[in-house]
């Protein structure tokens, strides 16, 4: 079975160098959704429903089903695929399960870009930064500081629009609504990972309560962050690894 491995915002496939090696497979594949560490197509919205979109066509082109796990937005779209398209896949993976919990409040900066104008600032104020102020940044959260400078270097404006575009289709209750349909990812096989120093997800209690709904087992990565495949790659995938190998 192959492993697809899909990242999220603001970032590239970098994030998941490491953890690769420690996977210690050949059939891992990485996809990067348009405008982060990819071409955005022309006409693409990036909106949810376009990034959906996306994944399925990527996902139907590889030889499957596949496991496929995702981090960030690119758990959202991986958990998305989970509830609508179960036939390509064999499992999935998720590290932000909570945001689609009914309670789930966006952090600070995705309220920001959700907001019209304020949204705009902040993104024209993060693309205008000297790569070497993003890449400090990124650092300071959690990032390596190789994947910190690989990543910085690849934000652009193309990534600021779909920064805004894609939070500002999940904006509550939108995200809300689209955790109704968490019971229908049952019918794979799936694992929710709570990195317990995420601060961006919702926290323990949400991400249980979403894996509960879809049928899902749970691993927690204790004392672990948001980037948690860059803090202790060794041990993001032993989790993986385990749940895969399980499902024989």
């Amino acid at each position: 079975m192959t492993v697809v491995l899909v990242h999220g915002n603001p970032e590239t496939d970098a994030i998941w160098d490491e953890l690769r090696k420690h996977l210690g497979r050949k059939d891992v594949v990485t996809l990067s959704p348009p405008g982060f560490g990819a071409p955005v197509p022309e006409g693409f919205g990036a909106t949810s429903d376009d990034y959906l979109a996306w994944l399925v066509s990527e996902v139907a082109a590889i030889p499957g089903p596949v496991d496929l796990i995702g981090h960030d937005w690119g758990g959202g779209h991986v958990m998305r695929l989970a509830c609508t398209r179960p036939d390509l896949i064999r499992s999935w993976t998720t590290d932000i399960a909570g945001c689609f919990d009914p309670e789930y409040v966006w952090h600070d900066a995705a309220q920001a870009w959700q907001t019209p104008v304020v949204g705009e600032v902040a993104v024209s104020q993060m693309v205008a930064a000297p790569q070497e102020m993003r890449a400090a940044q990124f650092e300071s959260l959690g990032m390596t500081k190789d994947v910190a400078g690989r990543v910085s270097a690849a934000v652009n404006e193309d990534m600021g629009r779909c920064i805004l575009a894609l939070y500002r289709s999940a904006a509550q209750p939108a995200i809300a609504k689209l955790g109704e349909e968490l019971p229908q990812a049952a019918v794979r096989p799936g694992l929710v990972i709570i990195a317990t120093e995420d601060h961006y997800t919702g926290g323990e209690v949400l991400a249980r309560r979403s894996a509960e709904r879809a049928g899902a087992k749970v691993v927690v990565l204790e004392g672990l962050g948001h980037w948690w495949m860059c803090q202790d790659p060794k041990r993001g995938a032993e989790a993986i690894a385990g749940f895969v190998e399980s499902l024989g």
